[in-house]
């Protein structure tokens, strides 16, 4: 903070403002008490903090140039430190032509790789100077802070995040990603739509790398939790409906934890913050505008680039994560299953698809018998019974022989009776005078 005044008399003569810091118009007023004989210099040295010797050589200054001699030498002359004007010049119009709209810390990280080394706070007094950056300060309600889990996937939050991720001329797509509570480990997948068989595939790749977590947290889409009244089948067994990425956790013994609000599972939303930042401008960078091409950057190393800068180690050291038994095969965990009855010809309806069972399984499920029906991610179809896949043929729908119950023939002599109805003047249509009951003697007035 700084105050225009007047230069005293003393010593040489200025002319106009000079303008003066809060210490050194402290240290004006000391000298003042000095000068009246009121205090002496070692008064004024621990009034002011400064030792003896120095107090002296700045009070001497003072009688010698009045209030200029207490104004600090460097002001108004470049530092030592400063850039080249040429080189704030050269990183400024690398910003304009191809990191505009960038933040100075990912700014900063993208100009290093070309040669132009400068510190991120550097970069932003440049930005906020020129006009070209202005910080947007979100503020939100309290909430209270929620400690991170101490196992490496006790607690593994999903989320999908929609945006234009290829340009604001590009069709919206979603970011499916998964972030570890404990270590903020991240994976993602890109996909037109937040569908059953992205998160089924992303959980894949989380399980194929890691392991299988103990609990996934999400939010209340129906891709995970369903609000559906359970069928008689899961009332008898007790269990509670779910969906087919519900029936896939289930399988490999994972909880899904369903949350109230999207600050609940604050560490994924925020994760899509910084790839809605990062991601779009690494995919304009390399001139990226399709799904399978996302893919390739988000798998080629930029995420892994992202886990090693912002996670962090667990505070457990113990590994929460399971091995996937071997006799288990992920394929027929991340699939969809339905119920389908058997059609007395062995026939299974499925989808419009019609599924002949062959008679040389070994076991061979009865007619009117449930069986179940399993799709694969990659589009296999099996029919499952007694956990034994069975073997099938796909037919069209004019080979199905109908099986049908056999009709006595009608004999030749047999004649069809025509149905007699009478006519209105018929006796049986006319209205009968009501006689009342006889038993109580009652009779209509």
């Amino acid at each position: 903070m700084s105050y225009g005044i007047l230069p005293s008399q003393g010593g040489r003569s200025l002319e106009g403002h000079l303008l003066m810091s809060a210490k050194e118009r402290s240290r004006k007023a000391a000298f003042d008490m000095v000068g009246r004989g009121a205090w002496t210099l070692v008064d004024a040295g621990e009034h002011l903090g400064l030792s003896y010797r120095h107090c002296r050589r700045s009070y001497q200054r003072y009688r010698r140039e009045g209030d200029a001699g207490l104004v600090h030498r460097s002001r108004g002359r470049r530092s030592n430190r400063q850039a080249d004007p040429c080189v704030r010049q050269a990183i400024l119009q690398r910003y304009d032509e191809v990191y505009d709209g960038f933040g100075p810390t990912l700014a900063a990280e993208k100009l290093a790789e070309e040669g132009y080394v400068i510190d991120h706070e550097t970069l932003r007094r440049w930005l906020l100077a020129e006009g070209k950056w202005q910080r947007q300060r979100r503020r939100s309600r309290y909430r209270q802070r929620r400690e991170r889990r101490e196992q490496f996937g006790a607690l593994v939050q999903m989320d999908g995040s929609f945006h234009h991720w290829c340009g604001p001329d590009h069709l919206q797509s979603c970011l499916i990603e998964m972030i570890d509570d404990a270590t903020g480990i991240r994976l993602s997948l890109m996909a037109m739509e937040e569908t059953t068989e992205a998160c089924m595939r992303l959980l894949w790749q989380w399980v194929k790398r890691y392991g299988i977590p103990k609990a996934l947290y999400t939010d209340k889409k129906n891709v995970f939790v369903t609000n559906r009244p359970a069928t008689l089948e899961e009332q008898l067994a007790g269990e509670e409906p779910k969906t087919a990425f519900g029936k896939a956790c289930a399988k490999l013994d994972i909880a899904i934890i369903a949350a109230n609000s999207p600050q609940a599972k604050g560490r994924v939303e925020r994760a899509h913050g910084v790839q809605q930042d990062r991601l779009v401008k690494e995919l304009r960078l390399r001139g990226v505008t399709t799904i399978d091409g996302t893919n390739e950057v988000i798998c080629g190393g930029f995420v892994d680039q992202l886990n090693e800068k912002f996670a962090k180690p667990p505070a457990g050291k113990e590994d929460a994560h399971r091995p996937v038994p071997a006799a288990v095969n992920l394929a027929e965990v991340f699939c969809v299953e339905d119920q389908r009855l058997v059609a007395n010809d062995w026939v299974v309806r499925y989808h419009n698809r019609l599924l002949q069972i062959s008679k040389d399984n070994r076991v061979l499920p009865k007619p009117k018998e449930k069986v179940t029906v399993r799709q694969l991610l990659n589009g296999t179809v099996q029919v499952v019974h007694a956990g034994q896949p069975l073997r099938y043929r796909e037919i069209e729908a004019d080979t199905v022989v109908k099986v049908t119950e056999p009709h006595k023939a009608m004999p030749q002599s047999a004649t069809v009776r025509a149905v007699h109805k009478p006519d209105p003047t018929h006796p049986w249509r006319q209205t009968r005078p009501f006689r009342g009951n006889r038993a109580s003697g009652a009779s209509r007035p």
